[in-house]
């Protein structure tokens, strides 16, 4: 994989869980229970694709930008989008989009769920 320093940089960000879904072989990352980002692995546990939410706009204009995203494979193709593993999105894009996936799922979640998670600097 092009980007070995996903699961780090997702990990420091505040109130993030990790865990494998197993049936998919999905490595999920998670904020208060909502899945923000998926690292997919075949059946060698290989990643694939990195799979993130994204608002409809922001998504088919990176797709618009890059051939090594896709509409989300496996997802709901309006909300979601997915890397490839090996692509040529620059490593400062896709920050940036994981970034932004786990905004949305921070602002979806309750003003007090944000205060525990964020703590006093909410």
């Amino acid at each position: 994989m092009k980007y070995p320093w996903i699961e780090e940089y997702l990990m420091e960000k505040p109130g993030v869980t990790k865990d494998l879904q197993k049936d998919w072989n999905w490595i999920r990352f998670q904020l208060g229970g909502k899945m923000f980002a998926a690292i997919c692995r075949d059946d060698d546990d290989m990643p694939y694709y990195i799979t993130l939410k994204l608002e409809p706009m922001e998504g088919d204009f990176w797709r618009k930008q890059y051939e090594d995203i896709i509409p989300g494979y496996y997802m709901n193709k309006v909300h979601w989008n997915s890397v490839k593993a090996d692509g040529a999105v620059p490593d400062d894009i896709l920050k940036d989009l994981l970034d932004h996936a786990y905004q949305i799922v921070l602002e979806s979640l309750s003003k007090k769920k944000q205060k525990e998670i964020l703590g006093d600097g909410f």
